[in-house]
């Protein structure tokens, strides 16, 4: 069984306030971008006593096996579970550390194929709190849909945000941006007008001067990259331009379809329509 776990954007991030566990809350717009991975389960039928074997293609994926979040998601479930020895294929194409929340959506994905393939019959609540447990954004990646993000951004409600009329594109620079160094040159600080209720009920088109990701003030003065990045995609005809969770992607909304990978000749472009 084959599914094909999407990446995400970060439409607004403020970053409220750090909390005692170290930990920070946020409120943000999740929104899902059709830019893939592909990922397969077989289950495995060798004579192995291996609970479950990777083997991937695509992007080079950093670490050890034993790092996956599906690896971890595969023993959340076998506690609860019987679950039959697997085979996971993972072709790799959203980047690792860009911000477009790949990982976590390949590990949510894996939830819904061990359930569907298998026929565990876990509900729709216990797949969101086992991707909890994986982490801050995986349980956004259950449901999939435009939501607005609370917490340390493990806490969603849906929200009726359409931009299926637009186009998105995505320029990652090849630049890894470590998250806990960059909320370490943020302060903290409660917004003065709603993000859900206010900002992102006004026309895109005044999103430029209303909607703010609170990373970009520090990470674009470490990576002025980045900025230029942003510059160029307004320049380009963008209705709004934004770097998506704490980098480094920036991303472009458009009205219209666009062609930008010769703009963008040395780094990562995906463009289509939401």
């Amino acid at each position: 069984m084959i599914s094909f776990p999407n990446a995400k954007i970060n439409i607004g991030l403020n970053i409220i306030e750090k909390r005692d566990d170290g930990y920070h809350n946020i409120e943000s717009a999740f929104y899902p971008v059709s830019l893939c991975d592909a990922l397969e389960i077989i289950e495995n039928t060798d004579d192995s006593n291996e609970r479950i074997s990777f083997t991937f293609s695509g992007i080079e994926i950093p670490g050890n096996t034993d790092d996956n979040l599906c690896w971890y998601a595969y023993h959340l479930i076998a506690a609860d579970y019987v679950l039959p020895n697997v085979k996971v294929h993972l072709h790799k194409h959203i980047p690792i550390g860009a911000g477009l929340g790949g990982g976590s959506a390949d590990a949510a994905f894996f939830i819904h194929l061990l359930n569907d393939k298998f026929e565990l019959g876990i509900s729709w609540g216990e797949m969101h709190n086992y991707a909890r447990q994986l982490g801050s954004d995986c349980s956004f990646f259950i449901s999939n849909k435009p939501s607005f993000a609370e917490g340390t951004g493990d806490q969603y409600e849906s929200m009726k945000l359409d931009l299926r009329k637009y186009y998105v594109a995505l320029v990652y620079p090849n630049i890894h941006i470590n998250t806990a160094k960059a909320y370490s040159g943020v302060v903290p600080k409660i917004p003065t007008r709603s993000l859900e209720n206010d900002l992102l009920n006004l026309p895109i088109e005044q999103w430029k001067e209303f909607v703010h990701n609170d990373f970009e003030d520090s990470v674009f003065l470490q990576f002025p990259e980045l900025k230029k990045i942003k510059q160029q995609l307004y320049s380009m005809g963008a209705e709004y331009a934004a770097m998506s969770g704490s980098g480094s992607t920036v991303y472009g909304i458009f009205k219209n379809k666009t062609d930008l990978k010769n703009n963008f000749k040395n780094y990562f472009v995906w463009e289509g329509q939401f």
